[in-house]
């Protein structure tokens, strides 16, 4: 699986105003959820997490259309959760981001179908996707702001084989 630059940026816009000082709150009138959440400005977003400011904004734009954000603007304005850290997966970001967690060409596995020896290979495709699905659905924003990650999150990482490079076969 590939995490393009696009989904890093975006799971570190949402950590950021998660994890941002409850010093300015939301306006209020906007729901108990938001009237808790920070205020956190793009630029501060982007200071603290080196992304370029006209990236970040295409990236926030993708998040407030994906629900995941709720913005306003005007001096006291800015971006928050639309809901609870807790309740926002790290697949929900991919997927309002870039799409399906796992597509073949443009599609999703289960409408991908081989002829002759390749028959089995859609099995391979969806059980891909259910192990992606298992973690980045499992593990919540929140879960990873306050550093406290699953422990079959631990678990998979503490495999050495889990950090070991694969090189390409040499031709």
């Amino acid at each position: 699986m590939h995490i393009t630059a696009k989904v890093d940026y975006a799971v570190r816009t949402l950590l950021e105003i998660a994890r941002a000082p409850r010093l300015n709150q939301a306006p209020i009138g906007l729901g108990p959820v938001a009237q808790a959440a920070p205020v956190v400005k793009a630029d501060a977003i982007a200071t603290a997490q080196r992304i370029p400011p006209k990236v970040l904004e295409t990236v926030l734009g993708d998040l407030r259309r994906a629900d995941l954000v709720i913005s306003r603007r005007g001096p006291d304005g800015g971006y928050w959760l639309a809901r609870p850290a807790a309740e926002i997966s790290i697949a929900d970001v991919i997927r309002a981001i870039e799409g399906p967690l796992a597509s073949v060409r443009g599609e999703r596995p289960e409408d991908v179908t081989y002829p002759g020896a390749a028959e089995s290979l859609q099995r391979v495709w969806i059980a891909l996707r259910v192990n992606i699905r298992a973690v980045l659905e499992n593990v919540s924003i929140d879960d990873v702001a306050d550093n406290r990650l699953p422990e079959f999150v631990d678990a998979l990482t503490n495999d050495p084989g889990a950090w070991a490079r694969r090189e390409r076969p040499s031709n």
